[in-house]
């Protein structure tokens, strides 16, 4: 399939909101289908099997979670509790999920295992606490300043004053246009 996927976030979540493209204007979407997501999902470094399409709607809603609890942080508002409770619910989906203790009829006890975790759940939940970290710790999260571009990054700059998602693709189209512009002048 190879879409044009960019991995420039700096954070697996912020890669997850970057699959919307061009938020700026009416959006591109890159999570397409079932086949989309596993591409993703793969590039991304998760290694799963099957993916549906109950799970592309499931990673949609996880992404547009994180998207608007990272513009709620950043604008020093309350994420609204819908967003915060999916990222929630989402990372508890965490494996191992633990052993618990069943009483059978009889009185004795039985140790119950889970069978193993759906590796879907188990990479939305790698990502929705990667954005419960990215949210509570000290990393800045910018939108690119490219007037054609909309992908998020982490700030992690000392003066927290990049600009770009990435000097190699915005960051050089920008200087090369302001180069352009001071030569045209002259």
């Amino acid at each position: 399939m190879a879409l044009g996927w960019v991995f420039d976030g700096g954070r697996p979540c912020l890669d997850l909101v970057n699959t919307l493209r061009d938020r700026h204007a009416d959006g591109v979407e890159l999570l397409t289908g079932p086949d989309a997501l596993a591409e993703w999902l793969a590039r991304a470094g998760f290694s799963v099997d099957e993916v549906t399409t109950g799970n592309v709607l499931a990673a949609k809603a996880l992404r547009e979670a994180v998207d608007r609890v990272l513009q709620a942080v950043a604008a020093g508002e309350a994420p609204g509790k819908m967003d915060v409770d999916l990222l929630n619910e989402a990372a508890a989906a965490a494996p191992p999920p633990p052993a618990r203790l069943r009483i059978d009829d009889d009185g004795r006890p039985r140790r119950e295992v889970p069978g193993p975790p759906d590796p879907v759940a188990s990479a939305f939940a790698v990502l929705a606490s990667d954005a419960i970290d990215l949210v509570t710790g000290d990393v800045a999260v910018r939108i690119c300043a490219a007037e054609d571009c909309s992908l998020r990054f982490c700030d992690a700059s000392p003066r927290r004053s990049r600009q770009w998602c990435s000097m190699a693709r915005c960051g050089n189209r920008a200087k090369a246009r302001a180069h352009y512009a001071r030569t045209k002048s002259r």
